[in-house]
Protein backbone atom coordinates (compact mmCIF):
# COMPACT_ATOMS: atom_id res chain seq x y z
CA UNK A 1 0.00 0.00 0.00
CA UNK A 2 1.26 3.39 -0.87
CA UNK A 3 2.27 5.46 2.01
CA UNK A 4 -0.97 8.12 0.48
CA UNK A 5 -2.90 5.14 0.88
CA UNK A 6 -2.29 3.94 4.53
CA UNK A 7 -2.68 7.87 5.36
CA UNK A 8 -5.91 9.11 6.74
CA UNK A 9 -8.49 10.88 4.64
CA UNK A 10 -8.65 14.11 6.65
CA UNK A 11 -4.91 14.70 6.28
CA UNK A 12 -5.11 14.83 2.55
CA UNK A 13 -5.61 18.76 2.36
CA UNK A 14 -8.30 20.44 -0.04
CA UNK A 15 -7.75 18.78 -3.01
CA UNK A 16 -7.96 15.21 -1.93
CA UNK A 17 -11.61 16.93 -0.44
CA UNK A 18 -12.10 18.00 -4.44
CA UNK A 19 -11.56 14.35 -5.17
CA UNK A 20 -13.59 12.55 -2.50
CA UNK A 21 -16.23 15.29 -3.61
CA UNK A 22 -16.37 14.16 -7.28
CA UNK A 23 -15.83 10.61 -6.39
CA UNK A 24 -18.71 10.60 -4.33
CA UNK A 25 -20.82 11.92 -7.64
CA UNK A 26 -19.23 9.57 -9.69
CA UNK A 27 -19.96 6.58 -6.87
CA UNK A 28 -23.87 7.71 -6.87
CA UNK A 29 -24.08 7.32 -11.04
CA UNK A 30 -22.69 3.88 -11.08
CA UNK A 31 -24.70 2.23 -8.15
CA UNK A 32 -27.57 1.36 -10.21
CA UNK A 33 -25.22 -1.05 -12.54
CA UNK A 34 -23.35 -2.31 -9.33
CA UNK A 35 -23.87 -5.89 -8.35
CA UNK A 36 -22.70 -8.36 -5.41
CA UNK A 37 -22.35 -10.78 -8.06
CA UNK A 38 -20.08 -8.69 -10.39
CA UNK A 39 -17.91 -6.09 -9.36
CA UNK A 40 -17.02 -5.55 -13.03
CA UNK A 41 -18.40 -2.14 -12.98
CA UNK A 42 -15.20 -1.60 -10.60
CA UNK A 43 -12.95 -2.97 -12.69
CA UNK A 44 -14.04 -1.23 -15.65
CA UNK A 45 -12.79 1.88 -14.08
CA UNK A 46 -9.53 0.81 -13.00
CA UNK A 47 -7.47 1.78 -15.88
CA UNK A 48 -8.36 5.49 -15.69
CA UNK A 49 -8.70 5.48 -12.22
CA UNK A 50 -4.95 4.12 -11.37
CA UNK A 51 -3.54 6.46 -14.28
CA UNK A 52 -4.66 9.56 -12.49
CA UNK A 53 -3.17 7.99 -9.21
CA UNK A 54 -6.49 7.76 -7.20
CA UNK A 55 -5.75 5.23 -5.33
CA UNK A 56 -7.65 6.21 -2.30
CA UNK A 57 -10.87 7.11 -4.93
CA UNK A 58 -10.87 3.76 -6.45
CA UNK A 59 -10.21 1.86 -2.65
CA UNK A 60 -13.66 4.25 -1.70
CA UNK A 61 -15.75 2.59 -5.04
CA UNK A 62 -15.26 -0.58 -3.98
CA UNK A 63 -15.68 -0.08 -0.32
CA UNK A 64 -18.84 1.41 -1.22
CA UNK A 65 -19.91 -1.58 -3.69
CA UNK A 66 -19.40 -4.17 -1.19
CA UNK A 67 -21.99 -2.50 1.33
CA UNK A 68 -24.67 -0.79 -0.86
CA UNK A 69 -27.34 -2.93 -1.33
CA UNK A 70 -28.87 -3.02 -5.31
CA UNK A 71 -32.31 -1.86 -5.31
CA UNK A 72 -32.75 -3.89 -8.57
CA UNK A 73 -30.79 -6.70 -9.42
CA UNK A 74 -29.24 -6.57 -13.24
CA UNK A 75 -30.87 -8.67 -15.58
CA UNK A 76 -27.51 -9.19 -17.62
CA UNK A 77 -28.50 -12.33 -19.39
CA UNK A 78 -29.76 -12.37 -23.08
CA UNK A 79 -32.51 -14.77 -23.67
CA UNK A 80 -31.53 -15.75 -27.66
CA UNK A 81 -34.63 -17.97 -28.19
CA UNK A 82 -37.53 -19.44 -26.60
CA UNK A 83 -38.50 -23.16 -28.66
CA UNK A 84 -40.69 -26.07 -28.84
CA UNK A 85 -38.67 -29.09 -27.80
CA UNK A 86 -39.02 -32.40 -28.37
CA UNK A 87 -40.75 -32.74 -24.46
CA UNK A 88 -41.83 -29.22 -24.27
CA UNK A 89 -40.65 -26.15 -24.14
CA UNK A 90 -37.01 -24.58 -24.19
CA UNK A 91 -34.99 -22.01 -23.96
CA UNK A 92 -31.89 -20.77 -26.05
CA UNK A 93 -29.28 -18.56 -23.86
CA UNK A 94 -25.47 -17.26 -24.33
CA UNK A 95 -23.00 -20.02 -22.68
CA UNK A 96 -21.42 -18.73 -19.53
CA UNK A 97 -20.29 -19.94 -16.68
CA UNK A 98 -23.13 -20.57 -15.09
CA UNK A 99 -25.48 -21.73 -17.75
CA UNK A 100 -23.78 -24.87 -18.82
CA UNK A 101 -24.04 -25.98 -15.35
CA UNK A 102 -26.01 -28.91 -14.88
CA UNK A 103 -28.87 -28.66 -12.59
CA UNK A 104 -31.89 -26.54 -11.82
CA UNK A 105 -32.88 -22.93 -11.29
CA UNK A 106 -34.74 -19.88 -12.14
CA UNK A 107 -34.71 -17.22 -14.54
CA UNK A 108 -36.44 -13.91 -13.77
CA UNK A 109 -37.15 -11.62 -16.25
CA UNK A 110 -39.58 -8.71 -17.01
CA UNK A 111 -37.74 -6.83 -14.09
CA UNK A 112 -38.57 -9.84 -11.73
CA UNK A 113 -41.99 -9.99 -12.75
CA UNK A 114 -42.01 -12.91 -14.79
CA UNK A 115 -40.13 -16.30 -13.56
CA UNK A 116 -39.63 -19.69 -15.23
CA UNK A 117 -37.84 -22.75 -13.79
CA UNK A 118 -34.88 -23.90 -15.88
CA UNK A 119 -33.80 -27.50 -16.08
CA UNK A 120 -31.58 -29.84 -17.60
CA UNK A 121 -29.36 -28.83 -20.94
CA UNK A 122 -31.11 -30.17 -23.91
CA UNK A 123 -28.24 -29.31 -25.96
CA UNK A 124 -25.21 -27.52 -26.18
CA UNK A 125 -23.06 -26.39 -28.99
CA UNK A 126 -19.75 -24.53 -28.34
CA UNK A 127 -19.38 -23.54 -31.94
CA UNK A 128 -21.63 -20.46 -31.78
CA UNK A 129 -21.51 -19.90 -28.07
CA UNK A 130 -25.25 -21.05 -26.73
CA UNK A 131 -26.63 -23.60 -25.15
CA UNK A 132 -30.29 -24.78 -24.83
CA UNK A 133 -32.02 -25.79 -21.92
CA UNK A 134 -35.36 -27.29 -20.73
CA UNK A 135 -38.14 -24.87 -18.91
CA UNK A 136 -39.94 -27.21 -16.39
CA UNK A 137 -42.33 -24.41 -15.67
CA UNK A 138 -43.55 -20.91 -16.47
CA UNK A 139 -44.61 -19.30 -13.12
CA UNK A 140 -45.25 -16.14 -14.08
CA UNK A 141 -44.98 -13.51 -17.34
CA UNK A 142 -44.54 -14.62 -21.07
CA UNK A 143 -41.29 -15.72 -21.07
CA UNK A 144 -41.40 -16.11 -25.47
CA UNK A 145 -41.07 -12.05 -25.19
CA UNK A 146 -38.54 -11.85 -22.79
CA UNK A 147 -35.31 -10.77 -24.30
CA UNK A 148 -33.14 -9.90 -21.31
CA UNK A 149 -33.03 -12.18 -17.57
CA UNK A 150 -31.68 -12.89 -14.49
CA UNK A 151 -30.03 -16.41 -13.58
CA UNK A 152 -30.81 -17.38 -10.32
CA UNK A 153 -29.93 -20.47 -7.56
CA UNK A 154 -33.57 -20.00 -5.88
CA UNK A 155 -36.18 -22.35 -7.67
CA UNK A 156 -39.47 -21.61 -6.64
CA UNK A 157 -40.92 -18.51 -5.63
CA UNK A 158 -43.22 -19.29 -3.12
CA UNK A 159 -43.37 -22.60 -0.23
CA UNK A 160 -46.86 -22.47 -1.67
CA UNK A 161 -45.76 -23.80 -5.30
CA UNK A 162 -44.64 -27.18 -3.52
CA UNK A 163 -47.84 -27.60 -1.81
CA UNK A 164 -46.70 -26.35 1.52
CA UNK A 165 -49.00 -24.92 3.87
CA UNK A 166 -47.63 -21.42 4.37
CA UNK A 167 -48.30 -18.89 7.48
CA UNK A 168 -47.17 -15.19 6.89
CA UNK A 169 -46.04 -14.01 9.95
CA UNK A 170 -43.84 -10.83 10.86
CA UNK A 171 -41.26 -10.46 13.13
CA UNK A 172 -40.97 -7.46 15.77
CA UNK A 173 -37.50 -6.17 14.14
CA UNK A 174 -35.61 -2.84 14.66
CA UNK A 175 -37.67 0.11 12.55
CA UNK A 176 -40.56 -1.96 12.51
CA UNK A 177 -41.63 -5.70 11.76
CA UNK A 178 -40.02 -8.33 8.94
CA UNK A 179 -42.16 -10.67 7.32
CA UNK A 180 -41.24 -14.00 7.76
CA UNK A 181 -42.81 -17.68 5.99
CA UNK A 182 -43.72 -20.62 8.88
CA UNK A 183 -44.20 -23.83 7.69
CA UNK A 184 -45.17 -26.38 10.19
CA UNK A 185 -43.88 -29.97 9.86
CA UNK A 186 -45.20 -32.30 8.09
CA UNK A 187 -48.34 -34.43 10.32
CA UNK A 188 -47.36 -37.79 8.53
CA UNK A 189 -43.97 -37.77 9.25
CA UNK A 190 -44.83 -36.95 12.97
CA UNK A 191 -47.35 -40.01 13.27
CA UNK A 192 -45.59 -41.94 11.24
CA UNK A 193 -43.23 -42.52 13.76
CA UNK A 194 -45.85 -45.04 15.24
CA UNK A 195 -46.60 -46.01 18.78
CA UNK A 196 -43.43 -46.66 20.93
CA UNK A 197 -41.31 -45.47 18.31
CA UNK A 198 -38.70 -42.49 18.99
CA UNK A 199 -40.19 -38.75 17.83
CA UNK A 200 -38.48 -37.82 14.99
CA UNK A 201 -35.12 -35.49 15.89
CA UNK A 202 -36.17 -32.22 14.94
CA UNK A 203 -39.58 -32.31 16.83
CA UNK A 204 -39.87 -28.83 18.83
CA UNK A 205 -36.88 -27.54 16.88
CA UNK A 206 -37.16 -24.35 14.44
CA UNK A 207 -35.11 -24.46 11.23
CA UNK A 208 -34.12 -20.21 11.03
CA UNK A 209 -33.15 -19.81 7.30
CA UNK A 210 -31.08 -16.70 6.76
CA UNK A 211 -30.68 -16.18 2.87
CA UNK A 212 -27.13 -14.71 1.53
CA UNK A 213 -26.70 -10.87 0.10
CA UNK A 214 -28.82 -9.35 -2.27
CA UNK A 215 -31.04 -12.10 -1.97
CA UNK A 216 -34.54 -12.96 -0.45
CA UNK A 217 -36.12 -15.90 1.64
CA UNK A 218 -37.32 -17.44 -1.20
CA UNK A 219 -33.20 -18.77 -1.13
CA UNK A 220 -34.31 -21.03 2.04
CA UNK A 221 -37.30 -22.64 0.15
CA UNK A 222 -34.87 -25.47 -1.05
CA UNK A 223 -34.34 -26.65 2.39
CA UNK A 224 -37.64 -26.84 3.72
CA UNK A 225 -38.29 -30.53 2.75
CA UNK A 226 -35.43 -31.43 4.36
CA UNK A 227 -36.59 -29.71 7.78
CA UNK A 228 -39.65 -31.32 7.33
CA UNK A 229 -38.46 -34.94 6.96
CA UNK A 230 -36.69 -34.17 10.39
CA UNK A 231 -40.12 -33.11 12.09
CA UNK A 232 -38.81 -29.24 11.95
CA UNK A 233 -40.57 -26.38 11.89
CA UNK A 234 -39.36 -24.03 9.04
CA UNK A 235 -39.41 -20.03 9.66
CA UNK A 236 -37.76 -18.05 6.23
CA UNK A 237 -37.06 -14.71 7.69
CA UNK A 238 -36.04 -11.13 6.03
CA UNK A 239 -33.82 -9.07 7.49
CA UNK A 240 -32.81 -5.44 7.15
CA UNK A 241 -31.56 -3.90 3.65
CA UNK A 242 -33.46 -6.73 1.75
CA UNK A 243 -36.15 -5.24 0.05
CA UNK A 244 -38.99 -6.59 2.53
CA UNK A 245 -37.61 -5.52 6.15
CA UNK A 246 -37.24 -2.44 7.06
CA UNK A 247 -33.86 -0.96 6.01
CA UNK A 248 -31.46 0.03 8.36
CA UNK A 249 -30.69 3.88 9.43
CA UNK A 250 -27.52 4.03 7.21
CA UNK A 251 -29.02 1.68 4.57
CA UNK A 252 -26.09 -0.16 4.16
CA UNK A 253 -24.99 -3.86 4.81
CA UNK A 254 -22.72 -4.61 8.05
CA UNK A 255 -21.73 -7.90 6.30
CA UNK A 256 -22.80 -9.72 9.36
CA UNK A 257 -22.30 -7.42 12.33
CA UNK A 258 -25.66 -5.87 12.56
CA UNK A 259 -27.76 -8.19 10.42
CA UNK A 260 -27.37 -11.03 13.26
CA UNK A 261 -29.68 -8.86 15.43
CA UNK A 262 -32.31 -9.20 12.93
CA UNK A 263 -32.05 -13.07 13.20
CA UNK A 264 -31.88 -12.86 17.46
CA UNK A 265 -35.23 -11.42 16.81
CA UNK A 266 -36.56 -14.75 14.84
CA UNK A 267 -34.89 -17.22 17.07
CA UNK A 268 -36.81 -15.10 19.79
CA UNK A 269 -40.40 -15.07 17.77
CA UNK A 270 -39.20 -18.92 17.62
CA UNK A 271 -38.82 -19.47 21.41
CA UNK A 272 -42.18 -17.52 22.15
CA UNK A 273 -43.87 -19.84 19.48
CA UNK A 274 -42.98 -23.16 20.63
CA UNK A 275 -39.36 -23.82 20.17
CA UNK A 276 -37.42 -25.39 22.45
CA UNK A 277 -34.23 -24.82 19.89
CA UNK A 278 -33.36 -23.52 16.74
CA UNK A 279 -30.97 -24.79 13.72
CA UNK A 280 -29.40 -21.91 11.52
CA UNK A 281 -29.50 -22.64 8.42
CA UNK A 282 -27.26 -20.17 6.15
CA UNK A 283 -26.54 -19.14 2.72
CA UNK A 284 -23.37 -16.83 1.61
CA UNK A 285 -23.26 -13.77 3.72
CA UNK A 286 -26.28 -15.51 5.49
CA UNK A 287 -23.34 -17.85 6.96
CA UNK A 288 -21.46 -15.08 8.34
CA UNK A 289 -25.02 -13.31 9.94
CA UNK A 290 -25.53 -16.52 11.29
CA UNK A 291 -22.28 -17.09 13.04
CA UNK A 292 -22.34 -13.63 14.43
CA UNK A 293 -25.54 -14.72 15.82
CA UNK A 294 -24.14 -17.75 17.56
CA UNK A 295 -21.40 -15.59 18.97
CA UNK A 296 -22.85 -12.47 19.57
CA UNK A 297 -26.60 -13.15 21.23
CA UNK A 298 -27.94 -14.03 24.39
CA UNK A 299 -29.73 -16.67 22.78
CA UNK A 300 -26.94 -18.08 21.56
CA UNK A 301 -27.21 -21.15 23.66
CA UNK A 302 -30.61 -21.88 22.12
CA UNK A 303 -29.19 -22.66 18.70
CA UNK A 304 -28.23 -26.81 18.18
CA UNK A 305 -26.31 -26.41 15.03
CA UNK A 306 -25.34 -24.17 11.92
CA UNK A 307 -26.34 -25.63 8.86
CA UNK A 308 -24.00 -23.46 6.12
CA UNK A 309 -23.84 -23.18 2.24
CA UNK A 310 -21.06 -21.53 0.45
CA UNK A 311 -20.58 -19.40 3.64
CA UNK A 312 -18.32 -16.44 3.89
CA UNK A 313 -16.00 -17.37 7.03
CA UNK A 314 -13.59 -15.12 6.86
CA UNK A 315 -14.35 -11.39 4.62
CA UNK A 316 -11.01 -10.33 4.33
CA UNK A 317 -10.43 -13.28 2.15
CA UNK A 318 -13.54 -13.15 0.38
CA UNK A 319 -12.56 -9.28 -0.40
CA UNK A 320 -9.40 -9.90 -1.29
CA UNK A 321 -10.53 -12.03 -3.77
CA UNK A 322 -12.46 -10.16 -5.43
CA UNK A 323 -10.68 -7.72 -5.93
CA UNK A 324 -8.10 -9.86 -8.01
CA UNK A 325 -10.88 -11.15 -9.58
CA UNK A 326 -11.81 -8.09 -10.98
CA UNK A 327 -8.36 -6.93 -11.62
CA UNK A 328 -7.89 -4.37 -8.69
CA UNK A 329 -4.46 -3.53 -7.45
CA UNK A 330 -3.44 -5.41 -3.96
CA UNK A 331 -3.14 -1.47 -2.84
CA UNK A 332 -6.80 -0.61 -3.74
CA UNK A 333 -8.30 -3.94 -2.17
CA UNK A 334 -6.43 -3.58 1.46
CA UNK A 335 -7.30 0.25 1.65
CA UNK A 336 -11.31 -0.58 0.62
CA UNK A 337 -11.08 -3.33 3.99
CA UNK A 338 -9.34 -0.43 5.98
CA UNK A 339 -12.54 2.00 4.91
CA UNK A 340 -15.02 -0.53 5.80
CA UNK A 341 -12.88 -0.90 9.33
CA UNK A 342 -12.65 2.52 10.23
CA UNK A 343 -14.69 5.58 11.16
CA UNK A 344 -12.44 7.72 8.74
CA UNK A 345 -14.21 5.81 5.65
CA UNK A 346 -17.10 6.87 6.46
CA UNK A 347 -17.28 9.18 3.63
CA UNK A 348 -16.75 6.36 1.20
CA UNK A 349 -18.81 4.01 2.33
CA UNK A 350 -21.75 5.85 4.47
CA UNK A 351 -21.76 3.59 7.39
CA UNK A 352 -22.98 4.26 10.40
CA UNK A 353 -20.26 2.41 12.00
CA UNK A 354 -17.25 0.53 11.02
CA UNK A 355 -17.52 -2.88 10.15
CA UNK A 356 -15.17 -5.27 12.27
CA UNK A 357 -13.89 -7.71 9.91
CA UNK A 358 -11.05 -9.18 12.25
CA UNK A 359 -14.41 -10.35 14.32
CA UNK A 360 -15.86 -12.02 11.44
CA UNK A 361 -12.58 -13.74 10.61
CA UNK A 362 -13.86 -17.41 11.94
CA UNK A 363 -9.85 -19.36 10.69
CA UNK A 364 -8.28 -17.14 13.38
CA UNK A 365 -11.30 -17.39 16.17
CA UNK A 366 -11.85 -21.01 15.47
CA UNK A 367 -11.12 -21.83 19.06
CA UNK A 368 -13.90 -19.64 20.02
CA UNK A 369 -16.50 -21.67 17.84
CA UNK A 370 -18.99 -23.41 20.39
CA UNK A 371 -21.87 -24.42 18.13
CA UNK A 372 -22.08 -27.64 15.78
CA UNK A 373 -21.48 -26.53 12.36
CA UNK A 374 -22.11 -28.18 8.99
CA UNK A 375 -20.45 -26.53 5.78
CA UNK A 376 -21.62 -27.46 2.32
CA UNK A 377 -19.03 -25.84 -0.32
CA UNK A 378 -18.47 -26.47 -3.81
CA UNK A 379 -14.64 -26.47 -5.05
CA UNK A 380 -16.32 -24.54 -8.37
CA UNK A 381 -17.63 -21.30 -6.17
CA UNK A 382 -15.45 -18.45 -7.88
CA UNK A 383 -17.20 -15.85 -5.60
CA UNK A 384 -16.93 -17.28 -2.06
CA UNK A 385 -13.67 -19.53 -2.50
CA UNK A 386 -13.90 -22.77 -0.48
CA UNK A 387 -10.61 -22.42 0.87
CA UNK A 388 -11.13 -21.38 4.32
CA UNK A 389 -14.52 -23.46 4.68
CA UNK A 390 -12.22 -26.22 4.25
CA UNK A 391 -9.31 -24.85 6.37
CA UNK A 392 -11.67 -24.25 9.26
CA UNK A 393 -13.35 -27.65 9.09
CA UNK A 394 -9.60 -29.09 9.94
CA UNK A 395 -8.99 -26.32 12.43
CA UNK A 396 -11.88 -27.58 14.49
CA UNK A 397 -12.89 -31.19 13.45
CA UNK A 398 -14.91 -32.16 16.20
CA UNK A 399 -17.20 -29.52 15.74
CA UNK A 400 -16.85 -28.61 12.20
CA UNK A 401 -18.04 -30.88 9.17
CA UNK A 402 -17.28 -29.82 5.47
CA UNK A 403 -19.15 -31.81 2.61
CA UNK A 404 -17.36 -30.95 -0.75
CA UNK A 405 -19.55 -30.60 -4.23
CA UNK A 406 -18.46 -29.95 -7.52
CA UNK A 407 -19.14 -27.78 -10.40
CA UNK A 408 -21.94 -25.96 -8.64
CA UNK A 409 -21.08 -21.70 -8.60
CA UNK A 410 -21.87 -20.11 -5.66
CA UNK A 411 -24.21 -21.41 -3.18
CA UNK A 412 -25.95 -23.67 -5.85
CA UNK A 413 -24.52 -26.87 -4.02
CA UNK A 414 -28.30 -28.00 -4.24
CA UNK A 415 -29.41 -26.95 -7.79
CA UNK A 416 -26.54 -29.63 -8.96
CA UNK A 417 -26.71 -32.13 -6.16
CA UNK A 418 -30.55 -32.32 -4.78
CA UNK A 419 -30.09 -35.69 -3.61
CA UNK A 420 -26.68 -35.21 -2.14
CA UNK A 421 -27.69 -31.98 -0.05
CA UNK A 422 -30.45 -32.99 1.59
CA UNK A 423 -28.95 -36.66 2.55
CA UNK A 424 -25.98 -34.64 4.13
CA UNK A 425 -27.84 -32.30 6.01
CA UNK A 426 -30.22 -34.58 7.47
CA UNK A 427 -28.01 -37.44 8.48
CA UNK A 428 -25.50 -35.03 10.08
CA UNK A 429 -28.53 -32.58 11.81
CA UNK A 430 -30.37 -36.11 12.89
CA UNK A 431 -26.94 -37.33 14.89
CA UNK A 432 -26.51 -33.55 16.36
CA UNK A 433 -29.97 -33.24 17.11
CA UNK A 434 -30.23 -37.12 19.14
CA UNK A 435 -26.76 -36.51 20.56
CA UNK A 436 -26.32 -35.92 24.55
CA UNK A 437 -26.31 -32.38 25.22
CA UNK A 438 -25.60 -30.51 28.68
CA UNK A 439 -28.09 -28.62 29.73
CA UNK A 440 -31.17 -29.71 27.04
CA UNK A 441 -32.36 -32.09 29.56
CA UNK A 442 -32.89 -29.76 32.43
CA UNK A 443 -34.21 -27.56 29.53
CA UNK A 444 -37.15 -30.32 27.89
CA UNK A 445 -37.98 -31.86 31.31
Amino acid sequence: MTSRSSRSPRSFGRPAQNRRDRLKKSIGQAEPVMRWSSLAAVGGIVAGSVAAGTVSGLAGLFARTVVTPVKTPAEDLEILAVVQGESGLEVILPVTEETTVPGTYSLGFDGGAGLARIGAVASFDPRDGTVQRQVEEVYSGELREAIRGRWTGFVYPSPQTLGYATEDVRIPVENGTAPAWLIRPDEETDQGAGAGASAPAGRGVWAVMVHGRGSKRTEGIRAIATARALGMTSLLISYRNDGEAPAAGDGRYGLGSTEWEDVEAAVAYALENGAREVVLFGWSMGGAVCLQMADRSELSSMVAALVLDGPVINWVDVLAHQARRNRLPDAVGRLGQWLMSNKAGRWATGLAAPVDLKAMDWLTRADQLRVPTLILHSEDDDFVPVGPSMDLAAKVPQLVSFVRFHLARHTREWNVDPQKWDRAVRVWLHAVLTSPRPGLAQLTA
